[in-house]
């Protein structure tokens, strides 16, 4: 059956492509394959063929197939993995994928995982001839939805390096119908040499990666010696890397294309999504962009979040199903702040009903400064920091906010820079400003590093917002010369009061910079043009909060009365000081049964904020069970008193309408869909439909189309958040969740963490009780340690790790002994010594984590980490003297 519609393009049977010199190779696949099954709770097993591949040249693909439920013909799917992964990297979601009715078939790339041949980064010839010849097998396959002989009814996803071929197969291969490439590029050469310059960190981080120079053609290995080398990229680089990327064919991508690229990206930004949006609309097709928060520079990658758009994608665009809820055309994931407390972003959604590009609504704000003179070092030494390729997002830079500093940093007398006045009202700046300026230099050459700083009103407090710059190389600047500048696309909101601040470097960590000493002179030639994208609209109530507390807390306090024949006791007046304090515990109490004199909980006194993520730590028989029973109001105290929100806590006190619980995984009807059981839910608590916010609880807790499927094929991770999703209805202000990761797996425990996180961006306040340390470092804003029913310590997660003065520099090789001497005579810095992992570093008053990084680089010493030294874990066993 053809799904096609009439009179839409992208729908309609495209021209011939298959122009590939090695589409004619015969496709043999060796063996008859290995079958699995792969099952998870009750939801239907997922039948996996493992396969291997052999193409007319020799090259052997390892190849997947996944299958789920019952027999008969389905849309395709192809995943692409990433660079440096293999196609286990992509099973999780090939799983889900074939859960919800597609065949998926999952392959690792030339020279990844056990692949053989070399990399040629997706040469047409290559990578992209495979992905032709993978189709041609789903042509063949029973389980495969045919538009016609020899032409299945598939789709292409993947990130990085497999977004790329998703793009690349849809334009050489007119069978490919759908594609939803994620933080990938369109012109590599563009990625790689901007401006016309030597992306010198991330071309060797791909190189270093791909297992050496001789693991790629021997074409590209030639190139990039020969540009490492001259720190310059020629013609021949450029025209080799252009022909391997998506815009050597973009008249030919006419398919409808889900966007999905990253903001904290210094590889591949925003502008190379930008280019692939504007080309594939040019023919005709849909396309949607989204911009999440994460990128190869580390960030929330949301990874849930897309693989639900990506799934609703495919539904509406290979299934034909036209309800299929797809999502706005652009959207965008903001911050909403940095917890000075655990350094992690508070996200939130924005969207517009079209793509608006990166030059919406621009605005002109007047930058001052008179022409400046700075030098380009000899060596280019010492560079400038901004992203930190292969660092950045290894979670080690992302603590430096514990340590209250950034990473960007500009040497005196190698920059010039112009402010703005203070802003007279908050602006947010979504798209590329752009700004020209004049350039001499007392070279033929020069070449500049361009960024825009978010100033505080202190005129120190700056932010370079996801760590990007542009760089450009201007040609002929020994006479004179009007640059215009387009500056990274960014989303960022500038408060009131702040400055916007142009910074042109003539170094930077990242990049090849001339060799020779020069002098540069820069002065501006207009105002800085800032986009604003007026109709990019956030939700009014930025996120959801949780839920009223369990119907199952009410009966077991009404059994409770009913068999002790307690009578309630006139409640304390509410304490007017308190209105605004989610929670305060004064002097509690609780002895064990029929003991006078052995306490569960002694003496315990702690206070909790609005907008705090609390950790209850403590060992077995620590009392936190019993302390957080008595604050549902579950069981008495002995002594001392709980108020939340000011009113005293009692069993049925009202005020506990305010607070929601997760103790344990909520029971559900498996026959009905995880939003069925939510309604019924609500609907057995009796009150009004409309106050339960379904909606927004729902989206925080990231389920996507899943709430239209049973429960029973849900896996664990999925009904863990199915239960905080029904802990969240009715928007209660305190949420406290009793062990909410038991029972997850490493990837499911971080979507719980995020979970919690965009809650309390809301301003709410969870409190957390976990054995997972490390998880806990992570996720909360505040501690309370309690040891033997007692409170041992409480405060800011940081005060209580520690001051963070001494840092873990992790290193790919040992650190010989006279580079550790060099490091130890620097300044700022009170002490070097050697470890297994690298190098232990010791601050002094007058060091910084970024002056200290600069100086590893320029001692060659091969970095991988930088991270503050000490664990909650270390602060954790120290506190309760190991009793744990």
């Amino acid at each position: 059956m053809d799904l096609r519609l009439p009179g839409r393009p992208w729908l309609r049977s495209r021209r011939p492509r298959r122009t590939l010199a090695a589409a004619a190779a015969v496709v043999v696949l060796a063996g008859a394959g290995t079958w699995t099954a792969v099952a998870s709770d009750d939801a239907p097993p997922v039948r996996r063929a493992d396969r291997v591949m052999t193409t007319g040249d020799g090259v052997r693909i390892d190849t997947s197939f996944f299958t789920a439920g019952p027999d008969g013909r389905r849309p395709a799917v192809l995943l692409g993995h990433g660079f440096g992964g293999s196609k286990e990297d992509v099973r999780e979601q090939a799983e889900d994928l074939a859960r919800d009715g597609y065949a998926v078939l999952t392959w690792s790339a030339r020279g990844f995982g056990r692949s053989t041949g070399k990399i040629g980064l997706n040469d047409p010839e290559g990578e992209v001839a495979d992905v032709s010849r993978l189709i041609d097998w789903l042509a063949g396959r029973p389980e495969v939805r045919l538009d016609k002989a020899g032409d299945p009814r598939v789709g292409i996803a993947g990130n990085s390096y497999g977004g790329a071929v998703a793009l690349l197969g849809a334009g050489h291969d007119d069978r490919v119908d759908a594609i939803a490439p994620a933080i990938t590029y369109f012109d590599l050469a563009d990625a790689l040499f901007p401006g016309g310059v030597f992306k010198k960190l991330w071309a060797g981080a791909f190189v270093t990666s791909g297992g050496g120079c001789a693991r790629f053609e021997p074409a590209l290995c030639a190139m990039y010696e020969r540009v490492a080398e001259s720190g310059v990229p020629d013609d021949r680089a450029r025209a080799l890397l252009e022909a391997r990327s998506p815009s050597a064919v973009a008249d030919r991508i006419d398919v409808p294309t889900l966007l999905m690229q990253g903001q904290t990206d210094s590889l591949f930004p925003l502008g190379q999504a930008d280019a692939a949006a504007r080309a594939i609309r040019a023919n005709g097709a849909p396309v949607d962009v989204d911009w999440l928060a994460g990128g190869h520079d580390g960030g929330d990658p949301e990874t849930d979040r897309l693989h639900g758009r990506v799934r609703a994608w495919f539904d509406r665009y290979l299934k034909g199903d036209k309800n299929a809820d797809t999502g706005p055309a652009f959207r965008v994931t903001r911050t909403g702040g940095v917890d000075s407390t655990d350094g992690r972003a508070q996200l939130r959604g924005a969207s517009a009903d079209s793509y608006l590009g990166l030059a919406a609504g621009t605005r002109s704000v007047p930058l001052a400064g008179r022409e400046q003179r700075f030098a380009n070092p000899a060596g280019a030494n010492p560079p400038a920091v901004s992203a930190l390729p292969g660092i950045g997002g290894s979670g080690g830079l992302s603590q430096l906010s514990s340590l209250g500093v950034g990473v960007s940093l500009d040497f005196p007398g190698q920059h010039a820079r112009f402010d703005s006045a203070p802003v007279a009202r908050d602006l947010r700046v979504t798209g590329s400003p752009t700004v020209t300026v004049r350039v001499r230099s007392t070279s033929d050459d020069a070449v500049l590093f361009a960024k825009v700083y978010d100033v505080g009103p202190d005129g120190r407090q700056q932010v370079l917002p996801s760590q990007l710059v542009t760089p450009v190389r201007v040609e002929g600047a020994r006479a004179g010369k009007d640059v215009r500048l387009t500056l990274p696309a960014v989303d960022h909101e500038v408060r009131k009061g702040h400055r916007l601040r142009l910074v042109l470097a003539s170094t930077d960590l990242g990049y090849a910079s001339p060799a020779a000493p020069a002098t540069y002179s820069v002065a501006l030639k207009s105002d800085l043009t800032v986009p604003t994208a007026p109709g990019v609209s956030t939700a009014a109530a930025p996120l959801p909060a949780w839920v009223v507390w369990l119907p199952v807390a009410g009966a077991v306090i009404a059994l409770a009365l009913l068999l002790t024949g307690r009578r309630r006791t006139a409640a304390p007046a509410p304490d007017a000081d308190l209105a605004g304090v989610p929670l305060q515990i004064t002097g509690l109490s609780k002895r064990y049964a029929r003991s006078a004199d052995r306490y569960a909980v002694r003496e315990l006194s702690f206070r909790v904020e609005k907008g705090q993520v609390l950790g209850l730590l403590g060992p077995n028989g620590a009392g936190k069970t019993t302390t957080l029973r008595m604050l549902m109001g579950l069981i008495r105290p002995d002594d001392g008193e709980i108020r939340v929100f000011g009113h005293a806590v009692r069993p049925g006190a009202p005020v506990l309408s305010r607070v929601g619980a997760f103790v344990e995984g909520a029971g559900f009807l498996p026959h009905l869909s995880g939003r069925e059981n939510l309604e019924l839910y609500w609907a057995a608590t009796g009150r009004p439909p409309q106050d339960a916010h379904l909606d927004e609880a729902l989206e925080i807790a990231g389920l996507g189309d899943a709430l239209a499927r049973a429960v029973r094929t849900y896996s664990q991770g999925m009904r863990q958040r199915l239960a905080i999703a029904q802990a969240m209805l009715g928007l209660p202000d305190l949420l406290i969740l009793d062990e909410p990761t038991n029972g997850l797996d490493p990837p499911q425990i971080r979507e719980m963490r995020e979970v919690m996180i965009r809650y309390a961006a809301a301003g709410r306040t969870v409190i957390v009780s976990s054995h997972l340390l490390a998880e806990v470092e992570q996720s909360c804003t505040h501690l309370v340690v309690m040891d033997r029913g007692r409170l041992v310590q409480a405060g800011p997660v940081h005060e209580i790790i520690g001051s963070g003065d001494t840092l873990l520099v992790g290193t790919v090789t040992p650190v010989e002994e006279p580079v550790a001497e060099k490091v130890a005579a620097l300044p700022g810095i009170a002490s070097a010594v050697r470890t297994d992992e690298g190098l232990l570093v010791r601050l002094d008053a007058d060091g910084t984590a970024p002056r200290l990084i600069a100086e590893l680089v320029r001692l060659e010493v091969p970095v991988t980490s930088v991270g503050p030294h000490r664990r909650l874990e270390d602060a954790f066993l120290t506190l309760i003297g190991g009793s744990a």
